[in-house]
């Protein structure tokens, strides 16, 4: 069996039924590796955890821990592409995002900006300060207008650009996002990330 880590072919059972890699040394659990593999394959088909919980029989919350895994993962690859390709970027635009059953009066500090890049048909996007917070006091009555009026220029701004594939990518993640309830702001970019990886690879 190959290592998981190396891909060396040469790999050794131990007595504990894990298999140790002759080449790296490090150790591995060929039934958790299965298992991770089954649960892969439901997130990639697009699954949601419950469903994926259902069918494989695994417990809500070990699929959850899964799932948070593949998204840390595709942040750290799409990142890793990026780096080689920056210098391809052809064109971006900035995005604020607001779940549309909040009003945006009462909500701006919970918008999200995101810069969004594209190069070869490919999207990247950038976390950015939240809502311009690093040059606007929102506590303020007057920034909070002024955001308000930036916010809504943005959203008309959007609607007004003719179809580009960093268009078709903001429509597709409005739709994509909207499954999802409760999503923490630190946890945010891991469903941005997801929602990039699967437009780029059309997976839905």
């Amino acid at each position: 069996m190959k290592c998981i880590y190396c891909n060396n072919p040469y790999t050794y059972l131990l007595a504990d039924s894990q298999r140790k890699c002759s080449q790296c040394k490090r150790k591995f659990s060929p039934k958790k590796r299965e298992r991770e593999l089954l649960v892969y394959t439901h997130f990639q088909a697009g699954d949601t955890a419950r469903k994926t919980a259902l069918a494989t029989k695994m417990h809500f919350a070990t699929i959850q821990n899964y799932f948070e895994k593949f998204r840390h993962d595709i942040l750290l690859y799409s990142d890793k592409i990026y780096q080689h390709n920056s210098h391809r970027v052809t064109d971006y635009d900035e995005y604020l995002y607001l779940p549309k059953s909040l009003k945006a009066e009462e909500n701006i500090e919970k918008m999200q900006h995101f810069l969004t890049l594209a190069y070869d048909n490919t999207i990247y996007c950038i976390m950015m300060p939240k809502t311009k917070n690093a040059l606007i006091d929102n506590n303020s009555r007057a920034n909070k207008k002024l955001l308000l009026k930036y916010f809504t220029f943005n959203k008309i701004s959007k609607l007004s650009k003719s179809s580009t594939i960093i268009t078709d990518f903001w429509n597709y993640f409005e739709e994509f996002i909207c499954q999802f309830r409760g999503i923490s702001e630190d946890k945010f970019i891991l469903y941005l990330k997801e929602a990039e990886w699967r437009f780029n690879t059309n997976l839905d």
